[in-house]
């Protein structure tokens, strides 16, 4: 399974936008990302493209007394297939001190649109000492739990929504394989049910299926991976254990944020 291809004349139409966004807000963007289905590997053909990016403002602009009071998000009504919103650095930054999934997500994205600076290159390098897997934990179990009981239960079943469960299940189990932050391409994390043949095979034909349905598809339900999902949700029932990192990684978060600012004008 390759990671989704933008058709060149939505990315066009991407570029063209998030160049509309630098000049409106006065911003850079350092980086770009296709975030979702199609950088999870499992879009529909009418899936949304996800477009989310960071941006850096002039560097005085964060010398205020009302910085605090500044908006720190730029976002644009969906009025198409295109859904585009951003972050500025520093709300990046400090969620990434929080291992925010989105934040991990956007910067190990396989789908790249823009990248400036050295802004992308060192999160990367910080993500290893930044990322807690207790907390990766925890959201990967609280989104599997949510969307099996809100959706998977029924007598015909969203197709995306078994997704939305087995990909963070798959990741649980790569954080506790692995203890490094799991990689969001859901056929990276296959090889976690190496030898489960019924498992893996049911998930090639429901993939398959949700390749080639409307974002809405229904189904009804597959047995083996409802009893997958029961198995793996009872297994990792514990006490909520939610850890933030120690302040010794405001340090180096300090430094990449300063390291960008000075390569703003």
């Amino acid at each position: 399974m390759e990671s989704e291809l933008i058709p060149e004349d939505i990315r066009e139409e991407i570029m063209r936008r998030l160049a509309a966004a630098e000049a409106e807000h006065n911003v850079r963007v350092l980086l770009a990302v296709e975030s979702g289905s199609r950088a999870w590997g499992f879009a529909s053909p009418n899936s949304d493209y996800d477009v989310r990016f960071i941006y850096a403002h002039p560097r005085d602009w964060y010398v205020a007394v009302d910085l605090e009071e500044k908006r720190d998000v730029i976002e644009y009504k969906i009025v198409d297939e295109i859904d585009i919103n951003g972050w500025d650095i520093r709300k990046a930054l400090r969620l990434f001190r929080r291992s925010n999934p989105a934040f991990v997500e956007w910067i190990q994205s396989p789908i790249l649109y823009r990248s400036h600076g050295g802004f992308a290159d060192g999160a990367r390098a910080l993500l290893p000492q930044v990322y807690s897997c207790e907390n990766g934990t925890y959201h990967y179990r609280s989104m599997a739990k949510t969307n099996y009981r809100g959706y998977l239960r029924a007598d015909m079943v969203p197709l995306k929504k078994y997704f939305y469960v087995l990909r963070p299940l798959l990741a649980v189990r790569w954080l506790e394989r692995y203890g490094t932050p799991a990689p969001i391409e859901f056929n990276k994390l296959l090889h976690l049910l190496e030898g489960e043949t019924d498992l893996l095979d049911a998930i090639a034909m429901l993939l398959e299926k949700k390749k080639a349905a409307p974002e809405m598809g229904l189904s009804e339900p597959v047995p083996c991976l409802n009893r997958f999902i029961e198995t793996e949700l009872e297994r990792l029932e514990r006490p909520d254990v939610v850890r933030f990192r120690s302040s010794d990684v405001n340090a180096d978060l300090n430094q990449l944020f300063h390291t960008v600012l000075a390569e703003q004008p």
